[in-house]
Parts: structure tokens; C-alpha cells; sequence
């Protein structure tokens, strides 16, 4: 038998097992335990994550990176050498060095013999200067660049993680690198892929959208929560078995709670992204509108479908920057109209804050924003009335000058006693101020970025530290993609009822910086005519007007095999993360709501499909 129809013949297990930074560290001990891994992969960062590293770096140079990565791996170190697993994780942050420094110190008092690499290059921060003298503007907004940068890192792909396993790497630390990354550089390693297998390598990355997210692709933030077996405290994280051809399943381990079927799965593969066809990563230009999924078994689902083509010639790199402090006072109030007390309450500090502020020659707020939560608030013009007798009013308020906003706190508690009855449970006491941090998302070409990886000496067995520089595709300008709208006839449209969209669809929904998705999944195939007819881009900005600025734009893009939509709606979340003073500043509940617009369909069809 010969080496090619080996590999062709293998299939690589691989297992996630975190999602972001503060992720249960039982996840890694479940994978290892009883995951039968090849790979433990681990995804800790998102944009604000990294500016959170850079300010802890700032106060201590030790600082910068996933800390709780190390405490996790410790105790498995000796497991996963006996086991042959590897290991890939960004818990570098923007101190990829320092995370596999620490790493190795634990690693060699264990007398583990492991080999770990660290990738670099990401980082940007030291040439700040440069770029701000580029003309770079934002890649959505079209704004400058700010002067006040606190991280800046590119988005590095998986070709340095693929040449340190390669090089004998046993666990190896990146800094900011796609999610997919740390799954697609194990696949090119092990299968002996090419960097132009662009349909591998899309089916390599849809294979680490699926897992990146933890438990998300096994039950969790699922529609249908309720048929999540065994609840949800012994969640199964998800692992992906990858054959040569590109081709897995998803799957978990045995005897762990939640559900693997084509629909957690396929929500998952909707969350968070924009065009299907032009799902835009730093190897591989992925469309995934034609992917297919098939229950194999009880927790057993085939992915197919995903194809590729040429990388663009640049890089995403995610800045962030100080715009100002924020805080936040929520408190309870209760009683008898409860909801419009509580709106007068929260409006009338703002006002009496906003007149002490004018006393004393102090700018007014730059942003407030309030949410009295039991009112169904974050609904806008779809809340239904109620009589709520007991809400959360959350006051959420911006401003440049730290000291203004200790001003606002001081100013909360006196509402108990000289407004509306009902008033208790100031949330934390009196609220203080935090940097507010707002991303600046940008193109860079890749020639501008020099990627390298390094293995670190955790034993005496161990290479040398030198670094090693690894060669990137330069890619080709990309064209836009065809998002052609393709109409379905409804069948009936005569005797119709309007039931709940959750009654014919699944739904979750994401962010990308200010931008928010919904994928949306037709329950039966039937269903789906009838959904996309009534999901229309006015009736969606409608729906949500509450949540969309001027600028903000509705866009369709249909899945035909996977029976679903996915509507993006750009610049809707206030800013998004950390800067957003929202409750909901990542549109994780904005799926839910759309779930409750009634959609208009035959009976006919409603009954027939409700009666298989």
C-alpha cells in the first residue's frame, strides 16, 4: 500500500474545546478523556478580546495572552503525550511569545517531553506610526484612522501553523488568526495538501467555522432548545472527523449531553457570516451556498458542498481604539406601571445629570441609551403592551471625561428616595466608568505583514528558537460575487393563516463588528417559499428599525440545499462590542425576535407538512 492511499485512506479527529476566552476548562478534559483526538484545538479570541489583552499588557508586559490555556493544559499534559494529541490554540493574544514561554516553563517542570511553536507576526502595534501616515481608512465607514490605537493585529491564516507541525511542533500558539486557522493548518499538514486545493481548503475551514464555536454546533443558543437531550450540564463539545477529500462529520463525544443534527449544525454554519458565496479568508475564498448536510446517525452529520477559489491579496487587520469612558446603572423597579415608571425615572436622571453638567461647564453625555428590560424595549415598535409589575431599567451613558461619569453615578441612588416608589437592587452600587473601546477594521496587503513561526525549548530534545519565516500566497484581486435573487413561485396563495415564523424556521443570529446576521433554516422545504417571500429586505427593516442607523443596509442571500436565507444587516448594533452601550451589543437575541413575526402561508401546505 502506498503512502498516498494511506493518507487518502485516514481520517483526522479533531476537537474544539473552547469558544472564547472564560470558556469552561472542562471541555479540554472531556476531548482528552474520551475524544480520541488527533487534535485539541482552542479558540479564544474575538476583536474585543484582543483590545482587553492589550490593556492588561499594558499594565503588566507579562500579561497579553489566554492565562487560563495554561491552567487547562497543565494537568493533561502527561494524557495528551501518551495519546499522540497536538495541539492548536490563539491564546497567544498579542503575546503569542510570552503565552509559549510560560507554556514551556510548565511544560518542562512536568517532564513532559513536548515540542511547542509559537507564530508571530500578527502583531502590528510597532508599526502604528507607518500606517497611520498610509491613509488608511476604515474598511466599513470609510473613517481615518485614529491617533489612539490600543491593538492592532492581522488576521493571519493557517500556512505558519502547517510548517511549525511540520517542523515537529507538538503544541502550537498563535496570536490573531481566523477562527478556522487552527483546524485548517492541521488538515494541510496531515493530508499533504496544496495551498491551491481551494476546495479542500473550503471544506477545511467550514469544518472550523462548525467546531470554533464550541458547543454552539452541539445543542447550544440552539432554536429548538428543548430537544437538547440530557440537558445542559454535561454539554459534549464538538469534534469533526476530516477525510483527504475534504469531506467530515460532526459529531461529539459519547455520553455527554447535547444534539448534533443537520440543523444545530446547520445554524451553526450560518452564524456569523455574510455572503455564503464569498466567505473571504486569508487562504481560501470560500462559498459555502451550496453546502449539504446529512444525518448519518444519533449525532452523526455529513458536511459537503463547500468550494474555493483564490485568496485576496490582503489581510483583515482588526484595530481597536479609546473613544471615551462608558458605564452602566441598572437597577429594579417595581409595582404598578412599572415599565412607565421606570422610563420617567431613567429619563429624569438623565436630565438632572445633563443640568449638573451644564452647571459646572461640562460637556453633556456624547451617547445614552436606555433599555427597561421586561418591557420588551429591545423589540422596538414590535413590543407587545404589558403590565408589567417588576422590570430592569439598564441607563447606559458615554462620555469623554472620566470624572463626568463619576458624576452620573454619584447621582443614581438618590432616585430611591426622591422618585417613583418601587426602586431597588442597584446592580453592583454605584457604577463606574471603563474605557470605551471601539474597533477600526481595515485592508492590508500581505507583503506588509511577515509571518514566522519559532519552537521553543521545552526540553533538551528540543530545536533551537531561531525564527522561521514562512512564505503566504500574495492572492489575486477578487471580484464580487453573483448574489442574483432567485424567486420561488408560492404554490397557493389563496386560503392562508399567518402562524409564527418559529413555527416554520429556525433561526440564530451574530455579529461582525457593527454588522448583525440571521441565518434562517426552513423547517421543511415546503416552508420556504413562503419565508423568503415574506422575509423581504423592507419588511426586515421594518421589523428592526429600531436597531438601524442612516447608513445601515438589508441584504438577502439564499442557501437552496440547505433550505435557508441568511439576511445581514449592516451598521444596527451601536457600534458594536465594546463600544456599544446596547444590552444585546452582538445581536444574539435579534433571531429570537424574528422568530415571533407572523408569516403568511397556505393552509393547505401548513397542514400537509405539519401532518408528515
Amino acid at each position: 500500500m502506498t503512502l498516498q492511499t494511506v493518507t487518502s485512506q485516514k481520517t483526522l479527529r479533531i476537537g474544539c474545546a473552547s469558544a472564547f476566552w472564560g470558556d469552561t476548562g472542562a471541555a479540554a478534559h472531556q476531548l482528552v478523556n474520551s475524544g480520541e483526538l488527533d487534535y485539541l484545538v482552542f479558540d479564544y479570541l474575538a476583536e474585543m478580546t484582543m483590545s482587553i489583552m492589550a490593556g492588561a499588557q499594558m499594565k503588566n508586559p507579562e500579561a497579553g495572552f489566554a492565562s487560563d490555556f495554561i491552567g487547562t493544559l497543565k494537568p493533561l499534559l502527561r494524557r495528551i503525550k501518551a495519546q499522540g494529541i497536538k495541539v492548536c490554540s490563539n491564546a497567544g493574544g498579542v503575546n503569542a511569545s510570552g503565552c509559549a514561554k510560560t507554556l514551556a516553563q510548565v511544560v518542562a517542570a512536568s517532564g513532559v517531553d513536548l515540542t511547542i511553536a509559537v507564530v508571530e507576526g500578527d502583531n502590528l502595534a510597532a508599526q502604528q506610526h507607518s500606517l497611520q501616515q498610509s491613509s488608511i481608512t476604515e474598511m466599513f465607514s470609510g473613517e481615518v484612522m485614529p491617533d489612539n490605537l490600543i491593538s492592532v493585529n492581522a488576521y493571519l491564516g493557517a500556512p505558519s501553523i502547517a510548517a511549525a507541525l511540520a517542523a515537529g511542533a507538538d503544541i502550537v500558539i498563535t496570536g490573531r488568526v481566523v477562527d478556522s486557522a487552527v483546524v485548517v493548518g492541521p488538515l494541510v499538514h496531515e493530508f499533504n495538501w496544496s495551498w491551491q486545493d481551494y476546495d479542500k481548503l473550503a471544506q477545511a475551514s467550514l469544518a472550523g467555522h462548525v467546531i470554533e464555536c464550541g458547543t454552539q454546533a452541539t445543542g447550544g443558543n440552539f432554536t429548538d432548545w428543548h430537544l437538547v437531550r440530557d440537558g445542559y450540564a454535561n454539554m459534549g463539545f464538538p469534534i469533526v472527523e476530516c477525510s483527504a477529500d475534504g469531506s467530515f462529520v460532526v459529531t461529539k463525544c459519547a455520553n455527554t449531553g447535547g444534539l448534533v443534527s443537520v440543523h444545530t449544525v446547520g445554524e451553526q454554519i450560518l452564524y456569523e457570516i455574510g455572503d455564503p458565496k464569498a466567505y473571504l479568508l486569508p487562504d481560501v475564498t470560500c462559498d459555502f451556498s451550496q453546502v449539504a448536510l446529512k444525518q448519518l446517525a444519533d449525532n452523526r452529520v455529513q458536511v459537503s458542498g463547500a468550494t474555493g477559489r483564490a485568496c485576496s491579496k490582503q489581510y483583515k487587520v482588526s484595530a481597536t481604539y479609546l473613544d471615551g469612558y462608558r458605564t452602566t446603572a441598572t437597577f429594579m423597579i417595581g409595582g404598578i406601571d412599572a415599565a412607565h415608571k421606570g422610563q420617567i425615572v431613567a429619563d429624569a436622571i438623565i436630565t438632572r445629570v445633563s443640568s449638573l453638567y451644564a452647571l459646572k461647564g461640562i460637556n453633556d453625555f456624547d451617547e445614552v441609551n436606555i433599555e427597561v428590560l421586561g418591557s420588551e424595549s429591545t423589540y422596538g415598535v414590535q413590543a407587545k403592551a404589558q403590565q408589567a409589575r417588576e422590570v430592569v431599567v439598564k441607563i447606559a451613558v458615554s462620555h469623554q471625561d472620566k470624572r463626568a461619569l463619576g458624576l452620573f453615578g454619584s447621582e443614581i441612588a438618590q432616585a430611591a428616595t426622591a422618585m417613583a416608589p418601587g426602586i431597588t437592587g442597584l446592580v453592583g452600587g454605584r457604577p463606574k466608568a471603563s474605557p470605551r473601546i471601539c474597533l477600526f477594521s481595515f485592508l492590508l496587503n500581505k507583503d506588509a505583514v511577515a509571518v514566522s513561526y519559532r519552537l521553543v525549548n521545552s526540553s533538551a530534545n528540543t530545536s533551537d528558537e531561531s525564527s522561521h519565516v514562512v512564505e503566504v500566497g500574495s492572492g489575486q484581486s477578487l471580484e464580487p460575487s453573483d448574489n442574483s435573487w432567485q424567486e420561488h413561485a408560492l404554490e397557493n396563495t389563496e386560503a392562508t393563516i399567518a402562524v409564527p415564523l418559529v413555527e416554520l424556521a429556525l433561526a440564530r443570529s451574530g455579529d461582525k463588528g457593527n454588522h448583525c446576521n440571521i441565518g434562517v433554516i426552513a423547517r421543511d422545504n415546503r416552508y420556504l417559499p413562503y419565508i423568503e417571500a415574506a422575509l423581504t429586505p423592507h419588511v426586515i427593516g421594518q421589523f428592526f428599525a429600531h436597531m438601524l442607523s442612516d447608513s445601515s443596509e438589508v441584504i438577502r442571500y439564499q442557501l437552496p440545499n440547505m433550505d435557508s436565507l441568511n439576511i445581514l444587516m449592516t451598521n444596527c448594533l451601536g457600534g458594536g462590542g465594546m463600544a456599544s452601550l446596547r444590552i444585546d451589543p452582538q445581536g444574539k437575541a435579534v433571531a429570537q425576535q424574528l422568530l415571533s413575526m407572523p408569516i403568511t402561508i397556505n393552509h393547505q401546505t401548513y397542514n400537509q407538512v405539519k401532518g408528515t
